[in-house]
This record gives C-alpha cells, structure tokens and sequence, in this order.
C-alpha cells in the first residue's frame, strides 16, 4: 500500500516521499500488537456483543486509557510519516501542530467512547 502511494506521487516533481521505515516500523508494530492483544481479550469474554465483553474485561477508566494510548501511538505513527515528505518545508510548519492537535482529539476522543461503551449502556 505504502509503495503504491509513493508511485503515484512521483506525478508531482517537487514532492517527494521517501517513507522512514526504521521510525514508523517499531510505532506500527506496537500499536497492531497493542490492538490484537486487546481484541484476543474481548474476545474470551463470554459473548454479548462488544460493550458486554469490554465492560466484563475493563473498567471504564482502563477502557478509555486503552483507547487514548492507541491514538497516542497513532499520532506519533503520521508524526514519524510526516518526516518522511520531502522538500520538509512543505510540512514542517504543520507537523507539531498537527500532532498536538491529534493528542488533544486523542483524549477527547477516547472519553467519547468510553462514554458510548459504558455510561450510554447503563441507561
């Protein structure tokens, strides 16, 4: 997926995408590990749907850590990508305003589903 992106922008002379595997590799690997290792939970719960197995496995609070920590991962995943355009001044004024920016939707985000999850689930 990655190599059929960069093709198609070799369309575009002044940009130029040269992807830091090293960088986005070990944040790509513990994020999907991180994911697995929470549906493999959920999934020995006895099924009730997804918010019955989630509240029989996690409290709300580690819930909505769980969450958070993922889209923390994830925003630092397009940070580690963003350093990958090239010339960089096509990004770097963005970067570190769009990687604050997924960290405060981050916690807000995750708060919304925890919500969803558990205190809409209760009435």
């Amino acid at each position: 997926m990655d190599r059929a992106f960069v093709a198609k922008l070799e369309r575009f002379p002044l940009v130029r995408l040269r992807i830091r595997y090293e960088d986005v590799e070990p944040l790509r690997r513990q994020r999907i590990e991180r994911l697995l290792e929470a549906v493999g939970a959920l999934l020995r719960e006895p099924w009730g749907g997804i918010r019955a197995a989630a509240r029989a496995h996690y409290s709300r609070a580690e819930f909505e850590t769980r969450v958070h920590d993922h889209l923390h991962l994830y925003a630092a995943e397009v940070h580690a990508l963003s350093r990958s355009v090239r010339p960089a001044l096509l990004v770097a004024p963005w970067r570190e305003r769009l990687r604050a920016l997924m960290e405060k939707q981050a916690n807000a985000l995750a708060r919304e589903v925890a919500h969803l999850l558990y205190d809409r689930a209760m009435r």
